[in-house]
């Protein structure tokens, strides 16, 4: 009889990528298995999944997706008595739900019930002691002008803690804390990380430092898991055939997400930043918000490049620079020769690809559990430069044109290198025959039987 595991993404386009990467990788290993995902379509632009969907059901038949309204009461997903149909011919069943800062998944009552962070462990960790912050202050994060210290984690401002936990009056702070409270009640959390890279963390969690209420349940760490990209066709992307022609590590690729939106005010700053800076640049510009209310959940068009960006400036740098409207495969251009450094929006998908590409990254949050992220990434692993911001959030020129030319010139820049490729090298090590993260994946499958 097969087993069948029950996967349900948060909504958004990266939850359903590292669900769908995480049902790959179980497959690749246990292939008798079976893979049903549940999307639950949310209320916001997310980035069209439809496209995505196709492609892995196409490649992928042991995958298949559910599609369940908004509006539908959590318990459809316990499997008993609603997924009887659906594990008929089951002897085993296991249900995962993800969990991640952006847009968190519900806590479901559920037999043998894993949560999926997919965020790292630094942030698990930060969650997981939220529940012991609350209990110790009544005021909110955006009220405290202060580090907050985590086990196992650098003192984090106050301020770069997650954006929807910063009000506690808000219901996303109410929800956050909710799921820190279940967290150790599953049955285990997984984890799109890997030991080596955040150690520290992983020990500090493990030793129940971050929850000392409650028992602490196994952790698996399974990743990295990274998603090649399969929008690429037969015909090679203009931006990967420009940068055939790029000397060695020479280009700074910037790239903030399906959701990272600039105004036009900023992005003309990026621009005269990059000219400024002397360096190779590869940048995927996105048309601004949209300020008619009405539309502001639907994808926006591309962009006017013309309209946005200085008069004259792609004239000005076509030598050495190409802007691409809207979209490029991230992971086919940071596997590229000739990129040397990645100016991200600090996503942890895109973390992720940066590192198993040994590129060196400029930290630029721009929503959710990002600032956060930044903290993580130049304090506590030293893979990134900051960009700083303004009091609002604006970050100069000046700035980008000083970020841009310490990464790929200077002797910081050239210390960050390297100690993203010695990391680069324990990623392929943790997901090799008795790596870690293989050896991680074992146990939780076993833990079902």
């Amino acid at each position: 009889m097969e087993s069948v595991v029950v996967l349900y993404p948060s909504p958004g386009m990266g939850h359903l990528v590292s669900m769908v990467e995480l049902g790959k990788l179980i497959l690749k290993h246990h292939p008798s298995f079976s893979i049903i995902i549940f999307i639950v379509t949310p209320p916001y632009n997310t980035g069209s999944t439809a496209p995505y969907i196709a492609r892995v059901s196409s490649s992928t038949p042991s995958i298949t997706f559910h599609h369940l309204p908004p509006s539908l009461p959590l318990s459809i997903l316990s499997p008993r008595p609603t997924m009887k149909p659906l594990l008929s011919s089951s002897s085993a069943s296991t249900t995962i739900t993800s969990t991640r800062p952006l847009c968190p998944s519900p806590t479901i009552p559920l037999i043998s019930c894993y949560y999926f962070f997919t965020s790292g462990a630094n942030c698990l960790a930060c969650f997981a002691y939220l529940h012991t912050i609350h209990q110790n202050t009544s005021k909110s994060f955006k009220e405290l002008n202060t580090h907050i210290h985590i086990p196992g984690l650098p003192p984090i401002p106050a301020s770069d803690m997650a954006k929807p936990i910063l009000d506690r009056t808000d219901k996303a702070y109410e929800f956050f804390l909710d799921m820190s409270f279940h967290l150790p009640k599953s049955a285990g959390i997984i984890v799109n990380t890997f030991e080596v890279l955040e150690a520290r963390a992983l020990k500090a969690i493990s030793d129940g430092l971050c929850d000392p209420q409650s028992p602490t349940p196994p952790i698996f760490c399974i990743g990295p898991l990274i998603a090649a990209d399969d929008r690429l066709g037969g015909d090679m992307p203009e931006c990967l055939t420009w940068l055939d022609s790029q000397p060695k590590r020479s280009v700074l690729f910037l790239c903030f997400g399906s959701l990272g939106l600039f105004s036009a005010e900023q992005l003309k700053e990026i621009a005269i930043g990059l000219e400024r800076s002397g360096q190779r640049f590869l940048w995927v510009v996105r048309s601004p918000p949209n300020e008619d209310q009405s539309k502001r959940f639907l994808a926006p068009p591309d962009p006017d490049l013309d309209l946005l960006l200085p008069d004259g400036f792609l004239d000005r740098t076509k030598d050495r620079g190409l802007v691409v409207k809207s979209w490029a495969p991230q992971v086919a251009v940071l596997n590229h020769e000739s990129v040397g450094g990645f100016v991200t929006h600090c996503g942890w998908n895109s973390l992720l690809e940066a590192l198993c590409a040994g590129v060196p990254m400029v930290a630029w949050p721009l929503y959710a559990e990002q600032r956060f992220n930044r903290v993580i990434l130049v304090e506590e692993m030293k893979l990134a430069l900051p960009m700083e911001e303004l009091e609002d959030g604006f970050v100069k020129a000046s700035e980008i044109e000083k970020r841009a030319r310490q990464l790929m010139e200077s002797e910081e820049g050239k210390s960050i290198r390297n100690q993203i490729m010695v990391m680069k090298e324990a990623a392929e090590a943790a997901m090799s025959d008795g790596g870690s993260s293989r050896v991680a994946l074992m146990k939780l499958v076993q833990s079902w039987k």
